[in-house]
């Protein structure tokens, strides 16, 4: 008897392995490209505060780890993200704090937040 319930356990066991792996693996995204200005998600989304007379904040603001987003011309606010645990994406966007940039990259919708894994990152004409 008690080799028959190790024995389910381990079927059990092993037929919940693909399903533990389910989780960790990155939701499907699409590709695209936005244009859009990059913002300090505290100062804008708490105090409204952007545009050139706030750029010196919001790059201080971005050393100091607070996430800068990309607000685009429609209104939504994208987060840059990545796959690699600890990869930090504000180096790839403080020199552009509170300018336009072009950004392509793989776009997901994740409980209700627009992310987006940037591939390139330019200034936008």
């Amino acid at each position: 008897m008690l080799k028959r319930i190790l024995a389910t356990t381990a079927v059990l066991g092993l037929c919940a392995l693909p399903l533990a792996a389910q989780g960790h693996q990155a939701a499907a995204g699409n590709e695209m490209t936005i244009t859009g200005s990059v913002v300090d998600l505290n100062c804008h989304t708490t105090n409204g505060a952007s545009g050139a007379a706030h750029k010196a904040c919001a790059q201080a603001c971005a050393k100091a780890g607070v996430p800068l987003g990309i607000l685009s011309s429609d209104g939504t606010i994208y987060l840059p993200v990545s796959a690699k645990p600890g990869d930090p994406q504000n180096s790839k966007l403080e020199q552009y704090a509170e300018s336009k940039v072009k950004v392509t990259g793989t776009h997901r919708m994740v409980s209700g937040l627009h992310t987006i894994e940037i591939k390139t990152v330019s200034p936008a004409t």
